[in-house]
């Protein structure tokens, strides 16, 4: 590693550093606390205890009733469990509303279910706009008496641009059609209200707010039809068959907790240190472009395109100075094609493949931005350096029939 002796790490929306004081709360349930927490003897029932508490940790994150919160392995389950209840609560219904910036999780489940009925079930991708929004007259367009449901990001995964979610479930409500929103970057994020809410129901990632990897919950509004997707014993309820991943459930708990004390941090110091790196961003490196609407964005998330050269080069550098960040989703690594979401936003492509989304955390400091605005503007000049396209740019020779603008 070169000019530095640790991680820089700048890739938060991909997964986040487990909070030591949940790597404390979970311990004991490793080892003294390993009692199956539906058996009925006290050592059990101790265990069955502490998952309810977590229960009502995530409920308070969210402003929801403990009743309303079924644990899931991921982000994906809770996703995949919304949209298929939906489903087969109004299996007269063949309509699905969606967005064409959806992660993958969402994405790909609506494409599946078209191949799997043949095409029986139909689906609407809104569009956004070059800041990456949704058009609300567009969406209630899209409505139709055969709607069974509406899936929507509260949050988009590569750049933090927020959806008016809320007001949209709403509309979706007065046409009885359930809404579901995937609010994996949300939570912990900005404040959520599940009770002045009209959305049905809303997904949560562990590892996307400090918690271990596998595990998640799903929000479902009470009295909303639900069908499990597992299937199995009584545990969560008869809503998710499977004795619980205990120990990250109450991981999860502790980091809900933990998110909701930190809300003014993330909003505030978080917020400053991602615009002080964005601005230095923007003005140190030249045809260097902010992807996302400036204000209508998470506070920890910024996406910028270098113009002429590849996203994946300019991460292979910042690796070799330990400065770890993204060039979309993680879910998607190791694909050449450009973002699906920069696509949809209308981005070039001479700048869609060189996006790089560098996003924050409560863990971050003044210093790793200032290292990352050091490094960064030498990587991009000595890329261009090494890019026919760039040199051609500066030729005049934009447009030319070597250029891959179309």
């Amino acid at each position: 590693m070169v000019g530095t002796p640790r991680v820089v790490y700048m890739d938060n929306n991909a997964t986040t550093r487990v909070d030591p004081e949940v790597v404390a709360a979970m311990l004991p349930y490793f080892s003294d606390l390993y009692g199956n927490p539906s058996s009925m003897h006290t050592f059990g029932g101790q265990v069955g205890r502490k998952i309810a508490a977590a229960r009502e940790q995530v409920a308070a994150l969210i402003g929801a009733e403990s009743e309303e919160i079924i644990f899931t392995s991921c982000g994906t389950e809770s996703d995949s469990t919304a949209i298929l209840s939906a489903l087969q609560a109004y299996p007269e219904k063949r309509h699905i509303v969606t967005t064409r910036v959806e992660h993958p999780a969402v994405k790909h489940l609506c494409e599946h279910l078209d191949r799997l009925t043949g095409h029986k079930h139909r689906v609407t991708r809104l569009p956004v706009d070059r800041d990456g929004l949704l058009d609300l007259n567009q969406y209630e367009a899209a409505l139709s008496d055969d709607t069974a449901v509406v899936s929507v990001m509260w949050a988009n995964n590569e750049t933090g641009v927020i959806f008016p979610v809320e007001e949209m479930a709403r509309i979706a409500k007065s046409r009885g059609i359930l809404f579901h929103t995937d609010a994996v970057q949300a939570v912990g994020k900005i404040p959520i209200n599940m009770a002045d809410s009209a959305i049905d129901f809303l997904s949560i990632s562990g590892h996307k707010l400090h918690a271990p990897k596998g595990v998640g919950a799903l929000y479902v509004r009470k009295r909303v039809p639900f069908a499990p997707m597992v299937v199995g014993g009584h545990q969560e309820q008869g809503r998710r068959g499977g004795t619980e991943n205990v120990c990250s459930i109450i991981g999860l708990g502790q980091a809900c907790e933990l998110a909701q004390a930190r809300m003014e941090d993330e909003n505030g110091r978080v917020r400053q240190l991602r615009d002080r790196l964005e601005e230095g961003l923007l003005s140190k490196i030249p045809n260097a472009i902010r992807n996302g609407h400036r204000e209508q964005r998470l506070p920890n998330t910024t996406n910028i395109s270098f113009e002429f050269i590849e996203g994946e080069s300019i991460l292979l550098h910042l690796d070799q100075y330990g400065i770890c960040a993204s060039s979309g989703s993680a879910c998607t690594s190791g694909s050449l094609e450009p973002s699906h979401v920069l696509r949809a936003m209308g981005v070039p492509y001479t700048a869609a493949h060189g996006s790089v989304r560098l996003s924050l955390s409560v863990f971050n400091t003044e210093e790793e931005v200032d290292f990352v605005l050091d490094k960064m503007p030498g990587i991009i000049a000595k890329l261009r350096e090494m890019s026919p396209f760039w040199q051609s740019s500066h030729k005049g020779a934009v447009g030319g029939a070597n250029c891959p603008c179309e």
